[in-house]
């Protein structure tokens, strides 16, 4: 089944601006068009755990928190890295959330409960204070949801 991506764009409008998911750097040069560099599985995946799964308001970048979606090289927490730096977040893939009303554990916890909702095989990093969701493919490794620790 071919995912269409202009639908799960649209779905995503009703829980997240593009703003919110691409660093202030991106979305000054990009505006609305920044949409063209998350990645469609991502975004899939996002909206399933934001509408079917976990149902709750979830905060990527506020005014308090930046550069927790989409990072460019413009941002300090690529900037400052002093070794060559592949993560999710820079290849459109990636996002750290807030879940209003449950902490990150309870909220990872969710999402394995109900992994047979997933469009894809996601990660979720274990052990943070955050909700960090991607679908960063990794070799080896068949689970629907992969639980990580950097």
């Amino acid at each position: 089944m071919k995912i269409d991506r202009n639908q799960i764009i649209k779905e995503l409008h009703n829980y997240f601006q593009v703003s919110e998911l691409v660093c202030g750097h991106t979305f000054s040069r990009w505006g609305e068009r920044a949409w063209q560099f998350l990645d469609t599985d991502y975004l899939a995946a996002l909206l399933i755990i934001r509408r079917d799964i976990l149902q709750l308001p979830m905060t990527c970048n506020s005014s308090s928190a930046t550069e927790r979606g989409l990072r460019c090289n413009m941002c300090e927490l690529v900037k400052e890295k002093k070794k060559n730096y592949l993560s999710s977040h820079i290849l459109g893939k990636a996002g750290d959330f807030t879940v209003k009303g449950l902490t990150a554990k309870q909220a990872r916890e969710r999402i394995i409960q109900n992994s047979h909702l997933l469009p894809c095989n996601i990660r979720l990093e274990d052990g943070v204070t955050w909700l960090h969701i991607d679908v960063l493919p990794q070799f080896g490794v068949t689970e629907r949801v992969y639980l990580f620790s950097e």
